[in-house]
């Protein structure tokens, strides 16, 4: 978990991806994941957790369903929303958490 808390100390913003290898919705996302990664580039950086093999993280961050998503910065949880959220929505959200 010390290279997780790491990168979410990150000045920019850091999208964390729950979820898990069984999850349709989960699959759901990372064709999304990759459409905002390749919209904001180095302005943005996301990494995916998966609670199976990570419970600790699951459980530090309350995440009671996948795919669960988290924007952190400055290490603080700044947003977090359960389920598919749509590209253009993580890309307005990323944008808003730049400043």
């Amino acid at each position: 978990m010390s290279n997780f808390n790491a990168i979410i100390n990150s000045n920019k913003p850091v999208l964390v991806d729950f979820f898990a290898e069984w999850c349709g919705p989960c699959k759901t996302m990372s064709p999304i994941l990759k459409e905002v990664k390749t919209q904001l580039g180095d302005k943005s950086t996301i990494i995916k957790v998966d609670i199976d093999k990570n419970p600790q993280a699951a459980g530090v961050y309350q995440v009671r369903s996948v795919p669960t998503l988290m924007i952190f910065k400055n290490g603080k949880a700044v947003w977090k929303q359960s389920g598919v959220v749509p590209a253009n929505e993580l890309i307005r959200l990323f944008n808003q958490f730049q400043e």
